[in-house]
């Protein structure tokens, strides 16, 4: 199978509500990526157009310059861009030798505009994690 393993997108929170045929169609559209520790995947401020989940490695997360997070195996990034390609909020630097999976709006939108149940389902998905955020 070319794309993500699986196993790696099942733990995406965003994808929860998926079968595992909507995770098989959507694991197929993920390329990977490399990066190499002091690289930066993506810059605060700059265009975005693609969500990233780490499969092995470390990376720092700053937001207006201050650190907020270190992302590790299974963590993601990047979620926002994938629905609407606006500037990315944070910093994301490699803190180690990373490896990553890749999906960009480009690939992503056509399956969600021909399968309105995935679209549903990751619709459903945000609106929970936007108002676990919010509450927490």
């Amino acid at each position: 199978m070319r794309g993500a393993p699986q196993d790696v997108l099942r733990r995406v929170p965003i994808f929860a509500g998926l079968t595992k045929g909507e995770i098989e169609q959507i694991a197929r559209l993920f390329k990977e990526r490399r990066f190499a520790s002091g690289d930066v995947v993506i810059q605060e401020g700059s265009g975005g157009a693609a969500f990233y989940v780490v499969e092995s490695g470390d990376c720092r997360c700053v937001v207006a310059g201050k650190e907020r997070a270190i992302f590790h195996s299974g963590d993601f990034f990047g979620e926002i861009a994938m629905f609407d390609e606006g500037p990315r909020t944070a910093t994301i630097t490699a803190t180690s030798d990373l490896v990553l999976w890749g999906l960009t709006y480009w690939d992503f939108r056509p399956v969600v505009e021909a399968n309105g149940v995935i679209g549903w389902k990751l619709l459903q998905r945000m609106a929970h994690l936007l108002r676990d955020a919010r509450t927490s």
